[in-house]
């Protein structure tokens, strides 16, 4: 058996990021991954998983030394947003100016910014990087938590943390039941090479069935999300390269002229998830495996960094020796979390509600308050601060 003051399974962005937070901490830390780190492409491509990393998760991304491994070549900030209801005359508009801020979102993709944070991992002498991991029992015991793997080793620590996703293997040995509403819908996703630039300027647009967004890459190129029914999200992926850039163009008022498609597109199921707890005697939950958001706000990704934030500094400030595994410790991480991912579950949820059917009632509703709500500068600023995080 091998010791350990803490175990995270699962090193993605928000299990990595946590370990990166922790490194300093003076706590020998697990890190497992089912699969090991795999180096950047040494090509001109681009990864179809695109992330709006809003700046107060760059704040944290830089402090924990992750940020700065990045390639600044392959990043976009937001410097504005549209979003259009299903009626022309309904937009709503936000500008990182009119908040004084640099941008409102950075764009970047999943595997620059996981390479990164394996960067910022790997090498340190408090980290156990231990990939790929196949975990097989979890033990949760008074005095410790004991976590078994395939090939026989046992591992202790006063603390597991579940950062291993939507599905999470820890959340279920741990018994913490999962009933996740599905939404009957896809995001279906690809990246296009535009006729005209974009101007730092991300697009949605929300329509009876789906919500399109538009998020500028480096150069002329948007990665696009549509969030739709099942159906129509297996019709796209049956389209040919030529009829759906023809089809995403035409749905996106051709607001950036023809598009060209630089990465096939892709489709995941979209649901809801929401916890009663997230964490208990010597276990703890963040990121996917403690919730799951509609992506039509770009914020599944940062809340699992808030959480990442928020729990490394519950453990910081734990006074040297004591269990880091009680659950009244591990309460005020939770109760920390409760409001934000709540707030942000029910704003999504709703929205998504609202747009996504042919009610004629709410369809004068949320168009007029799209159009209302830019009209009211301090309510729209503080929704855009809101989300800056």
């Amino acid at each position: 058996m091998t010791s350990y003051d803490l175990i995270i399974v699962g090193a993605g962005l928000v299990g990595a990021s946590l370990a990166a937070a922790l490194r300093d901490s003076g706590r020998r830390i697990a890190l497992l991954e089912g699969r090991p780190p795999q180096p950047l492409p040494q090509d001109d491509s681009w990864d179809v998983r695109i992330y709006a990393i809003s700046p107060g998760s760059r704040r944290f991304l830089t402090d924990i030394g992750a940020w700065q491994h990045m390639d600044a070549g392959r990043l976009c900030a937001v410097e504005r947003m549209r979003v259009a209801g299903d009626r022309r005359s309904s937009v709503l508009e936000f500008s990182a100016d009119e908040i004084r801020t640099e941008e409102l979102a950075c764009i970047l993709e999943n595997r620059l910014l996981q390479a990164a944070l394996w960067q910022s991992v790997q090498g340190c002498d408090a980290i156990d990087v231990i990939a790929p991991a196949e975990p097989t029992a979890l033990q949760l015991d008074d005095d410790a938590a004991r976590l078994t793997l395939a090939d026989g080793r046992v591992l202790s620590a006063p603390l597991v943390v579940g950062a291993d996703g939507a599905n999470s293997w820890v959340r279920q040995q741990a018994g913490i039941g999962a009933a996740p509403r599905l939404y009957r819908q896809k995001g279906v996703v690809a990246n296009f090479a535009t006729e005209q630039p974009h101007d730092g300027v991300a697009r949605q647009w929300f329509f009876p069935d789906g919500i399109l967004a538009w998020l500028p890459l480096p150069g002329r190129r948007v990665s696009m999300v549509w969030s739709t029914w099942d159906e129509q999200a297996d019709a796209l992926l049956t389209l040919d390269a030529a009829t759906l850039c023809e089809r995403v163009a035409e749905a996106g008022e051709h607001a950036l002229g023809r598009l060209e498609l630089i990465t096939p597109a892709a489709a995941f199921p979209l649901r809801l998830l929401h916890l009663e707890r997230i964490a208990s005697h010597r276990l703890a939950l963040i990121g996917d495996a403690a919730h799951n958001v509609h992506p039509l706000a770009g914020q599944g990704v940062n809340l699992g960094f808030q959480d990442a934030r928020e729990l490394a500094r519950v453990l910081g400030e734990a006074p040297a020796g004591s269990d880091i595994g009680e659950h009244l410790l591990l309460r005020r991480y939770e109760r920390a979390r409760k409001e934000d991912i709540v707030a942000m579950q029910a704003v999504t949820d709703g929205l998504q509600r609202l747009f996504n059917n042919d009610n004629k009632l709410l369809a004068w509703l949320r168009n007029t308050g799209l159009a209302f709500t830019d009209k009211l500068g301090p309510i729209k600023h503080a929704l855009v601060r809101h989300a800056l995080g």
